[in-house]
């Protein structure tokens, strides 16, 4: 197996020894997810509400000003999307149907395009970043058919593996006129959550490098990259909810860089500034944290290293 791979299965050994897990933590994590799923997948797609404007849409019911009526549904919806994913965990793989796919594919269009959402598309489709071509609209219920068909079939492959192939099926047989790639996303996230991983996130940040991935590996150039992007990503959030649990860590002298995510002290202590003002870049936004129940706060090394960037220009 990767090595990639016996590195989450290690991580996820390590997250069910803790399990059960308190449940104002399982709260406070999930509430996190929620918004970070939703903000990521429709900034991939172009939606420009920021993490702070899709939190106040989807906890509060907030509307932003100078954002569009469009935008707010695409995240309100991914929101009842991903309420709708959570529903079907408790479903073996094995389980999953056509519907099941369809409905998180209606959710995602809700309002939005209601004609189209939940339905196959009937006309010629053309990707706008990439000259990859889309199978004609009259085979995708057929390839859908076999897509559901090798969904549900043995499979001895890791689930991290799994989930990410049939993300790619499906976001290359591209069956919606629109939101396929929300679509594909909540899926793969599916076949995680079933087998009790946590969700991917795929960061606005590694756009650029999952949408070159995806297109390398339809041009025939194999999936290496792809499978490497969703296993880091799928890494990055064991590790969140590893921190989530152990949140009392006490700073070391020396720190590693290979550690993956900062206290707020480790951190005062590389920028050589007392432990408030790192508080102070977080709630400005100016320094992206991973923030739970509004106590519980680590910060990315990549944001670390952004953050300092910004600081010398």
């Amino acid at each position: 197996m990767d090595n990639k791979l016996l590195l989450l299965t290690s991580k996820k050994q390590k997250l069910d020894s803790f399990r059960p897990l308190p449940p104002e933590l399982v709260k406070n994590l999930d509430d996190w997810f929620k918004v970070e799923l939703t903000y990521t997948s429709n900034a991939i797609e172009g939606n420009t509400l920021t993490r702070a404007e899709t939190a106040l849409v989807v906890e509060k019911g907030i509307t932003v000003q100078g954002k569009s009526l469009t935008e707010h549904l695409e995240a309100t919806n991914h929101v009842e999307a991903l309420d709708y994913v959570k529903t079907l965990v408790g479903k073996e793989r094995q389980d999953i149907t056509e519907d099941d796919i369809m409905n998180i594919h209606r959710l995602i269009l809700n309002k939005i395009e209601a004609g189209s959402a939940g339905r196959y598309r009937t006309q010629h489709a053309r990707l706008t970043e990439t000259d990859v071509v889309l199978p004609n609209p009259v085979k995708v219920p057929d390839l859908m058919q076999e897509f559901v068909k090798w969904l549900v079939s043995d499979n001895s492959d890791h689930i991290a593996k799994i989930a990410a192939a049939a993300h790619y099926k499906l976001v290359s047989i591209h069956p919606f006129s629109d939101g396929n790639g929300r679509t594909s996303r909540l899926l793969m996230n599916l076949l995680l959550m079933q087998e009790g991983y946590p969700p991917a996130i795929i960061r606005k940040e590694d756009r650029l490098a999952y949408i070159n991935s995806l297109e390398r590996a339809q041009k025939g150039n194999g999936l290496d990259d792809f499978y490497n992007l969703i296993y880091e990503a799928v890494d990055r959030s064991l590790d969140i909810y590893l921190e989530a649990i152990e949140p009392e860590r006490i700073s070391v002298a020396e720190l590693s860089p290979e550690q993956r995510f900062y206290t707020t002290e480790e951190v005062a202590k590389l920028l050589k500034v007392d432990p408030e003002s790192v508080r102070r870049y977080v709630r400005s936004g100016k320094l992206r944290a991973v923030r739970l129940g509004g106590k519980f706060i680590r910060i990315d090394r990549v944001d670390l290293n952004n953050f300092i960037e910004g600081l010398k220009r």
